[in-house]
């Protein structure tokens, strides 16, 4: 879960390739995810694995955003690990991601 996602922008040609090592989950021993946990458990009956692969995913588009910054920028999004093709995490990217993302071109 590095901080790079939440701290630099990368716009124009200053990155044309995001490579995503891996799933970006949070500590499950977190305190503030356990409180977060037990809030959405509580109040919205979110179960606790949907919230943390939602997490994750929207961690994962966050970095993938500072790539993409405006309609002119482009650049090559690689997802190094098996689980983005999974039913139930792929499904939780953002809409303007799911659009690039061609059969063709995963496995």
């Amino acid at each position: 879960h590095g901080r790079v996602s939440e701290s630099v922008d990368l716009d124009h040609h200053y990155a044309r390739c995001v490579i995503l090592f891996g799933m970006p989950f949070v500590h499950s021993e977190s305190r503030s995810l356990r409180a977060r946990l037990e809030f959405v458990r509580n109040t919205y009956q979110v179960r606790e694995s949907e919230f943390v692969t939602f997490d994750a995913m929207r961690t994962a588009a966050q970095c993938l955003g500072k790539m993409i910054r405006g309609k002119d920028d482009f650049g090559v999004m690689v997802f190094a690990d098996v689980r983005y093709t999974r039913p139930g995490k792929k499904e939780k990217l953002p809409k303007w991601i799911l659009q690039s993302l061609l059969p063709s071109q995963t496995n």
